[in-house]
This record gives structure tokens, C-alpha cells and sequence, in this order.
């Protein structure tokens, strides 16, 4: 049995906010854990802010070369190798947990013992560490075509340092679901994770998600974010097809079963949205050479343009 029964993982190659959320780690009322940061062959000063936080629970690696944003799932399970604690956490270098977040979590776990993954309301934060929103409230508890149905509808906004896995059991799922960019990555690895036994959810906001201009979700290749949405259709029709729902969600899984292909189309619809945020009439007229690639028609990318606009000046 490990000494530790959390660890958080930290790959790290902004500086920016660094220390900012090594101190939310270290500051946490539960105690039992392990901090692994994993340096990125970062050009800023991440091993320096590291090493002179002289806590002992805290575990410094470097990468030989950069893995880089594309394939950021890497980093994932390279944390996920190194980890000792019995549950396993991934952290933004530029986010914050509240100061209870395994305390709450601890609860959580000690609730529904059985289960493989958890998950905590977010709270975003701006550039100055300032409240902005809150993600949705959640049942209690819940099976996984549940999750994928509110998700797929939009109804849910996630991250992947507000879920919480067993390491053991994430281990033998092959480890975090690989997808370009990780766009995507974290609904997947909390689908399976939840298969079997269901996940359980905190509605107290212990994780604090930083929103700016650096994230992982504002920055990226657009198409490889395409790409990545048809990945996430292929995973998704395979997944029905290899696991049959719980009686109790019978109907949802029909549901799923007649409109996944609706639903991924209208994921590919949000993510070319996102995408036209910014320099809308060139990444408009991007979407239009390749839009026979992934499936796109001319009305497709016009409502989506729109769409861009209007949340700018929303």
C-alpha cells in the first residue's frame, strides 16, 4: 500500500502562474500526497521555481526533449507512470485548487468505494485569479451514458484536474485516452473509466480553472482539433457497440444509439465555432477547403461563422 494516497501531477511548461499553483497543492487540509512536476523542456524558469519549494512531498522529473501541446497526452501518462499514490490527479501549470479539494475529495471516495473515477464542480478563474463562472451542478452519482449524453448536448463543462482516477484502474485502461491536443482526451478517459461502475460527483468548487489566451482550449491547430472529433465519433460508435447500458439507462442509450452521428456532427460544428473566434473570415475560408475532408457543408461553416461572431460580442 502506498504512504500516499493522492498524487498530483503537474507537466509543466508555462512559468507564468507556476508557483501560484504549486502553492494551492501544497496548502491542501489533506495531506497525504505526493507532487510530481514534470518539466517539459521548458525555455521559462519552471525548474527553478520547482526546486525552491523545499517541501519533501514534492517529486521533480524533466522530459529529454519537448512533448509538446499536440501530443500533451504523453505528459499525461508519463505522470501517470511515476505516480505512487493509491489516486491520481492531472494539474494546468496555470491552475489553482481551493485548499479542501482532496479533503473534499477524500469524502467522495469514502462514499462510493468502488468506483474508478471522480469528479468536482470547477470554478473558472481569470488571468488575476478572479471569479468568473461556475461549471453546471451534477447528480450525485450517475452511469456513464449519462455523462455522454449531457456531455455530447453540451449540458456539461469539464476539465482534466477535476476528476480525481484510481491509479491501478487507469493504469489498466492503457492510461489517459490519447487525442491531438488532448481535445477531447478527458470526456474519453472518464467514459471508460466509469463503464463498469458509474462515477460520483462533488458539487463543491474545489478546482479553479484559469481561462486565458494560453490555455490548451483557446490555442491549437484547428484541424488537428477536427481531427480529433472524428476520433472521438470512431471511439464513441465502438464504445456502444462493447458495453451495454445499466437497466436504468436503457432509453438514454437508444437515444444515443439513433442520434451519435447527429451529436458528433454538432461537436465538429462547435469546435470549427471555437475556431472563428479569432481572424474569423481566414479560418472561415480554411474550413471551406477542407470542408469535404471532415464532412462540412457551406451552411455548416456559415451558421458556425455566425454563431463565432456573436459570442464576440456577447
Amino acid at each position: 500500500m502506498s504512504k500516499n494516497k493522492f498524487s498530483i501531477c503537474i507537466p509543466a511548461y508555462k512559468s507564468k502562474y507556476l508557483q501560484e499553483c504549486i502553492d494551492s497543492i501544497l496548502q491542501q487540509t489533506f495531506s497525504e500526497f505526493e507532487l510530481i512536476i514534470l518539466n517539459d523542456c521548458s525555455p521559462e524558469p519552471v525548474e527553478e521555481i520547482s526546486q525552491k519549494n523545499q517541501d519533501p512531498r514534492i517529486r521533480y522529473f524533466k522530459n529529454e526533449k519537448n512533448v509538446g501541446a499536440y501530443d500533451l497526452v504523453d505528459n499525461w501518462n508519463k505522470c501517470l507512470e511515476l505516480a505512487t499514490g493509491e489516486f491520481v490527479v492531472i494539474m494546468g501549470d496555470d491552475d489553482r485548487l481551493a485548499p479542501d479539494y482532496l479533503e473534499e475529495f477524500e469524502k467522495l471516495i469514502q462514499s462510493y468505494e468502488t468506483l474508478n473515477v471522480y469528479h468536482c464542480r470547477s470554478k473558472i478563474i481569470d488571468d488575476d485569479g478572479n471569479d468568473v463562472l461556475l461549471t453546471p451542478a451534477l447528480p450525485a452519482f450517475e452511469y456513464v451514458y449519462d455523462s455522454i449524453w449531457h456531455r455530447l448536448r453540451q449540458l456539461r463543462s469539464n476539465y482534466i484536474s477535476d476528476y480525481v482516477y484510481r491509479t491501478a484502474a487507469l493504469k489498466a485502461q492503457g492510461g489517459f485516452y490519447k487525442l491531438p491536443l488532448a481535445w477531447g482526451s478527458d470526456d474519453i478517459t472518464a467514459f471508460i473509466a466509469s463503464a463498469t461502475n458509474g462515477i460520483a460527483h462533488s458539487n463543491k468548487p474545489v478546482f479553479e480553472y484559469r481561462s486565458n489566451q494560453l490555455s490548451i482550449t483557446s490555442t491549437g491547430n484547428d484541424l488537428h482539433k477536427m481531427m480529433a472529433d472524428i476520433s472521438y465519433a470512431e471511439w464513441l460508435g465502438d464504445f456502444l457497440e462493447k458495453n451495454p447500458p445499466h437497466p436504468s439507462e436503457k432509453v438514454i442509450y437508444q437515444h444515443l444509439l439513433k442520434h451519435k452521428d447527429k451529436y458528433m456532427h454538432q461537436k465538429k460544428l462547435y469546435t470549427m465555432m471555437l475556431s472563428m473566434r479569432s481572424n474569423p473570415l481566414k479560418k472561415a475560408k480554411t474550413w471551406i477547403n477542407t470542408r469535404d475532408k471532415f464532412g462540412l457543408s457551406i451552411k455548416d461553416i456559415t451558421v458556425s461563422l455566425a454563431k463565432s461572431m456573436n459570442s464576440n460580442h456577447s
